[in-house]
């Protein structure tokens, strides 16, 4: 009776005893120890700290206020994420090498080519290097307190996330279409909508929905920063020691994401 090996057993082992190796010194360097959580003198102070969050605030003002604040906050994720695109899909377009001549065989690669798409490829990294709760520090100081900064802040730091995930989209799909109506003669522009982009298409869509959640979730972040909406209003709320408050704006902010998660379901279903 034969006993079949797996091939690959001895690599994945190899990974696990690497990553357990390098995984060890990080918990040692955060100082991150689970019995502290385990430890009975700190259970009366976890439930202590809990009881202060109930019950939930529900005044009448408190909720018109935070009624306005969402809407801020999905203000700002949505404009954030539309001039991201505006911003990225240029960018993915010149990056991208599925557009290029050069690939089609015969043609030498323009020089001023390769520096366009250098520099494209560096102007994602700097933009999405930089974290957008940063960006958005800068440019409070800059423009001034609200939701402008957060707005700005969003499209320069998910610009680069999103060029960079385009480009390898558009990479990643079957370049025959893209090279045989090039190799006719159609233009690069053409090229792309019919040939590269509907192969793309499915992709491109669920990533970019997938951002705008991501973009909901660091609006809400940047309020603590002086940009507005469930961030400043949850900072405000926490600074006062108000847990009731701080308790249903978490509550908004879950909720926030089932919709969002239910509008790209929806999203999803109509477009693809």
């Amino acid at each position: 009776m034969s006993h079949d090996r797996d091939p690959a057993a001895g690599g994945r082992l190899l990974f696990t005893v690497v990553a357990v190796v390098l995984l060890w010194p990080g918990l040692r360097i955060t100082e991150f120890h689970p019995s502290t959580l385990l430890d009975p003198r700190n259970s009366g102070v976890i439930l202590h700290f809990l009881h202060n969050f109930l019950p939930f605030e529900t005044s009448a003002p408190f909720l018109r206020a935070l009624a306005k604040a969402t809407l801020v906050t999905l203000a700002m994720a949505t404009a954030g994420c539309a001039l991201a695109a505006l911003i990225g899909f240029p960018l993915a377009l010149i990056v991208t090498r599925a557009l290029s001549i050069s690939d089609i065989g015969g043609v030498p690669s323009h020089p001023l080519a390769a520096v366009l798409r250098v520099v494209a490829r560096w102007t994602l990294l700097l933009l999405r290097s930089i974290p957008e709760i940063v960006w958005a520090l800068l440019l409070v100081r800059a423009i001034g307190l609200g939701s402008a900064a957060a707005v700005v802040a969003i499209a320069i730091s998910y610009g680069g996330m999103l060029g960079k995930a385009y480009y390898e989209i558009f990479e990643s799909v079957d370049r025959k279409p893209t090279r045989a109506l090039l190799e006719a003669g159609s233009g690069r522009l053409s090229a792309f909508l019919y040939g590269t982009f509907p192969l793309a298409l499915p992709e491109f869509v669920s990533y970019s929905i997938y951002r705008w959640e991501c973009a909901v979730r660091a609006s809400a972040v940047m309020g603590f920063v002086g940009a507005g909406g469930l961030g400043q209003e949850l900072e405000l709320s926490i600074r006062m020691f108000a847990g009731g408050e701080v308790s249903t704006i978490l509550v908004v902010l879950f909720a926030l994401v089932l919709v969002a998660d239910a509008l790209s379901g929806i999203v999803r279903r109509v477009v693809l």
